[in-house]
């Protein structure tokens, strides 16, 4: 086991934005949580990064870092690909001056060869695409070789060859690292080619938990709506 959430709660304002909601993620999984805007996705993400407090429940990670990947890649602007991909090699308190240049050198080709952008080092962001961009952001959340990868909207903003591209990698990286990983999206393409497991969130609940097979079966009032992306259903846009 790498990720276990029990019965965790957020709320902002009053308003419960995650309410009760329980899973687990094993080594070397991918669960997709998927839910219309607004349903949690991505607070999910950052109560177990850190980024956010829980107001209550449990959330237990075994040991090691825990890497996210933000929607839109997120690097500096200012720095090249291997200062991005090194940063925290570089700059973090318990691994400052760990690695000699060289070292850093090997690290970051490696994980470049591992996202298919060998021999990209000395370009900066502004020269990559979109598609590039997002592998580069891959390539910096495994540096510190994680035990947990999450993944906010990994496809978006990306034309349907791209996105099956970076679909690929994320299923690589998970048997590269065998890493837990969470991969938070709304594209059914996506989930059928990354996730072993779905969990549906609306208005905070878990309405659905089970395989990407048994999402498409649309056997439940949830399912079908969100699979056929219909505007009749329980869930309703806010």
């Amino acid at each position: 086991m790498s990720i276990e959430v029990r019965n965790l709660v957020k709320s902002f304002n009053k308003r419960n934005i995650i309410d009760n909601v329980s899973f687990r993620v094993d080594d070397g999984h991918i669960l997709s949580i998927i839910g219309f805007s607004g349903s949690g996705k991505s607070t999910v993400l950052k109560l177990i990064s850190g980024l956010l407090e829980k107001d209550s429940g449990e959330i237990i990670t075994t040991g090691g870092d825990i890497a996210m990947v933000f929607q839109y890649s997120a690097l500096f602007d200012s720095l090249n690909v291997f200062d991005n991909i090194s940063f925290a090699l570089q700059e973090r308190k318990d691994l400052r001056g760990k690695y000699t240049r060289k070292e850093l050198e090997k690290i970051v080709a490696e994980k470049l060869e591992l996202v298919g952008l060998s021999g990209i080092e000395d370009k900066y962001p502004s020269e990559l695409s979109g598609g590039m961009q997002k592998r580069v952001s891959f390539a910096r959340a495994i540096v510190t070789e994680p035990k947990i990868i999450l993944y906010d909207e990994p496809t978006a903003g990306l034309d349907p060859i791209s996105s099956t591209l970076i679909e690929d990698y994320i299923v690589r990286l998970k048997n590269e690292t065998h890493a837990a990983s969470i991969v938070v999206t709304h594209q059914m393409s996506t989930i059928q080619r990354t996730a072993d497991s779905v969990l549906m969130l609306y208005n905070g609940h878990a309405v659905f938990h089970g395989s990407p097979e048994e999402l498409c079966k649309k056997e439940t009032p949830y399912t079908r709506q969100f699979v056929d992306a219909a505007l009749d259903g329980p869930m309703k846009m806010n």
